[in-house]
């Protein structure tokens, strides 16, 4: 059960960055988002 959890996740993540660099330079300013931070936003995010 918990690789499943652990690939779930893994996948939300995965999903979470692409999404954001899907996004302009000025949507992700609008969000108070650096791209150097989208890593860390993404962790966050699927917490």
């Amino acid at each position: 059960m918990n690789i499943i959890r652990s690939y779930s996740t893994w996948r939300r993540y995965r999903e979470t960055c692409t999404e954001l660099n899907r996004l302009s330079q000025r949507e992700l300013s609008d969000l108070g988002i650096a791209r150097s931070d989208i890593p860390s936003v993404a962790r966050q995010a699927v917490r």
